[in-house]
């Protein structure tokens, strides 16, 4: 294990499916904050995840104050259009947290607010609201990946 990616309440299963692949390639474990917005046994949950599932080490919380708790030493990175900060701007480490919100309305106030200080952006042209789910988790676990040197990957 090298990083965690938590999703608050995500809604659409494709992108959830996306990340789930995405965190079994670089044995990063996916944390899911309820409620989610589809079923853990949906078909294009799993179609997206496809034959990785049983490689993916998924936990789930019945709240993001639950999700926390677990992780009282880890550096929480919330990703959001609303930050300063680029993603790019930030040295990560082992075991970093990364935090991504429901793509309807992305992350509560309240979430923002305790992580002011670590808000990141994937800098992007202001023609649209946002980058997919599955894309912006992969871009910005990527990142730190590279930073630490691809820990376990070849």
């Amino acid at each position: 294990m090298s990083f965690h990616i938590c999703l608050v309440e995500p809604e659409i299963p494709n992108n959830t499916g996306n990340i789930a692949r995405t965190c079994a390639v670089t044995d990063s474990v996916l944390h899911l904050v309820r409620p989610l917005g589809f079923s853990t046994d949906d078909k294009y949950l799993k179609r997206s995840g496809m034959d990785y599932w049983h490689k993916v080490d998924v936990r789930y919380y019945d709240s993001f104050d639950e999700f926390a708790a677990y992780f009282p030493e880890n550096r929480f990175f919330c990703a959001t259009t609303k930050a300063d900060k680029s993603y790019t701007d930030f040295a990560y480490r082992k075991g970093d947290v990364f935090v991504f919100g429901k793509e309807s309305q992305g992350l509560s106030k309240e979430i923002l607010e305790a992580y002011r200080d670590t808000l990141i952006r994937i800098p992007m042209r202001p023609v649209v609201r946002s980058h997919n789910l599955g894309n912006s988790a992969a871009i910005i676990l990527y990142e730190a990946l590279r930073q630490t040197d691809f820990p376990g990957l070849r």
